[in-house]
């Protein structure tokens, strides 16, 4: 007969391996941002490497000239740097019962029953805090960088390798309440300045034409709640893919706009993404994968250990903005 250590064992493996891939589109499910990262195809693996490199797309080539007949073309490398390198970060979740706990649930039901209720709570740690990682400002030990760090508030830092201080094509647009990017006074946001005065301004800034423009905005919940009242008389919804999944939201010229308060986003911002530039990309070998049990040599128990190793990369800071008070 199976000992309750390798029951347990067998069947939180087993039961996640099944639903991995439900685990994965419960994140998303929960987070806007991801969501909608998961629905352009945004989200990939790869097999290795020190560091994900991730190639640049420039908004200029210094090669570009007017000519006629012989003249001599410029031909000089215009890639000073050809891509931004972001760090592996790693995250484990770990599915742990003690020896007493095991053999007080040794029989078929209760061993299912504690196997389930363990991974369960196992997985809804993980929705939560890696909804978080995804908004934060990468500043915690090992933290992934989150969209905080990537579109920064300053609208500077160093992303990827790059010092956007020294390379200003690396610097992310800022459109500040206190310093509005048309200049003149601070702007109070609410329902009658949210749009002409914050909204319009960073979108001009940002819109390249219908193929390079943002195409989601991702407000706190008093941005939206300003954005919405504004649009009383106008309100236009975004697709049905994204509304069948929960998340309510409207439209801005092309973009969707959507609000995702509580799962980190930080209050008074919105964000002008252009997502064809953001990637979550994961590890091959550790995109939820379980590992083998471990039994500590001086504990009574047991460890099943699940791993993601990945980061989210940007490849065009200066196409993405930030909204902020």
């Amino acid at each position: 007969m199976a000992s309750p250590n390798s029951t347990f064992t067998e069947l939180v493996s087993t039961t996640f391996r099944k639903v991995r891939r439900d685990v994965a589109d419960n994140v998303s499910n929960r987070n806007a941002l991801l969501k909608y990262m998961k629905k352009r195809g945004n989200y990939r693996t790869e097999d290795g490497g020190l560091t994900i490199a991730c190639p640049l797309e420039y908004t200029t080539n210094s090669t570009y000239q007017r000519y006629s007949d012989w003249d001599e073309l410029n031909i000089a490398a215009s890639d000073v740097i050809s891509s931004a390198e972001y760090q592996w970060r790693q995250i484990a979740i770990n599915v742990v019962s003690s020896g007493r706990e095991l053999r007080i649930n040794s029989g078929d039901s209760r061993i299912i029953n504690l196997a389930k209720s363990k991974l369960k709570n196992a997985i809804h740690t993980y929705n939560n805090n890696f909804s978080s990682d995804i908004y934060s400002s990468g500043s915690l030990s090992n933290q992934v960088n989150g969209l905080q760090a990537l579109i920064a508030d300053a609208g500077t830092g160093t992303v990827g390798g790059i010092d956007s201080s020294t390379w200003t094509f690396w610097q992310n647009k800022v459109q500040s309440a206190a310093a509005p990017l048309q200049g003149g006074s601070a702007i109070t946001v609410g329902p009658t300045t949210i749009e002409s005065g914050m909204m319009l301004p960073l979108w001009l800034e940002l819109d390249r034409g219908p193929d390079d423009q943002p195409d989601l905005l991702v407000f706190s919940n008093d941005y939206y709640s300003y954005f919405e009242a504004s649009q009383v008389s106008l309100k236009r919804y975004m697709d049905k893919e994204m509304a069948d999944a929960g998340f309510v939201g409207l439209k801005y010229k092309n973009a969707d706009v959507l609000f995702d308060g509580g799962s980190g986003i930080p209050t008074a911002h919105g964000y002008f993404i252009n997502t064809r530039y953001l990637e979550l990309v994961a590890h091959r070998d550790a995109d939820l994968e379980v590992m083998d049990e471990i039994r500590p040599v001086n504990q009574d128990g047991a460890v099943v250990t699940i791993l993601w190793m990945g980061n989210l990369t940007l490849a065009n800071r200066n196409r993405q903005g930030v909204m902020k008070a």
